[in-house]
């Protein structure tokens, strides 16, 4: 579908604004902010969902609360030229990736995931190492976090949800146990097999 480009004003940009930093807002209290009425807000908000500027709401859910507490980073090196459309697409099909963005360097794309454990995390790498694209991957496992967790345009959090002063004490606060980083190495249709098929390999680890 081919959405009108909508040019947006201060009024606009207030709007998205109080959307972002809470979905759940009413147009009462919007309306408030930016000296409109409940009815003129709506208006707008529709306005900038059918031109697909608002694409949707949702929940943010902290990780810790699933009990995922275990954080990886994974370069993605793809076999060929996978569109990164379809790399979003693959992406979507799995609540462990937070996070999924093309990059320079080496690797095709970086996925951020989370995880109960290590056990779960290499379930999920596996899943994502069979997929058609994948030429191979390589991980890194997060021990602790320098600097408090947030979102862009958002409270700085720390790793329980704690924000303000506390946040940066609660991202000091004991981790996990040290993982080392690990080399995924070539993915299931990497190595050449017999007759010139593809085997599956071993995963390799580097120290």
């Amino acid at each position: 579908m081919t959405h009108r480009p909508l040019t947006l004003d201060d009024l606009d940009r207030k709007i998205l604004s109080a959307l972002v930093a809470n979905a759940r807002t009413s147009f009462v209290e919007i309306g408030r902010e930016v000296d409109l009425s409940p009815a003129a807000v709506k208006r707008r908000v529709d306005r900038m969902r059918e031109a697909d500027v608002i694409t949707g709401f949702t929940a943010l859910v902290r990780p810790g609360a699933l009990g995922w507490r275990t954080e990886a980073y994974v370069e993605v090196h793809c076999e060929g030229a996978a569109p990164p459309r379809r790399m979003a697409e693959v992406a979507r099909t799995y609540p462990e990736v937070v996070g999924a963005m093309t990059v320079t360097g080496d690797a095709d794309a970086l996925l951020h995931i989370r995880a109960a454990d290590i056990e779960h995390f290499e379930e999920v790498l596996e899943r994502i190492r069979a997929e058609p694209f994948v030429h191979w991957t390589n991980s890194v496992i997060v021990l602790s976090h320098l600097l408090p967790v947030g979102t862009e345009g958002g409270a700085v959090a720390g790793p329980d949800g704690v924000t303000g002063p506390d946040a940066a004490a609660a991202a000091d606060a004991p981790g996990p146990p040290p993982v080392r980083a690990t080399g995924d190495g070539p993915g299931p249709r990497d190595v050449p097999g017999p007759r010139g098929g593809r085997g599956r390999p071993h995963a390799k680890k580097r120290h």
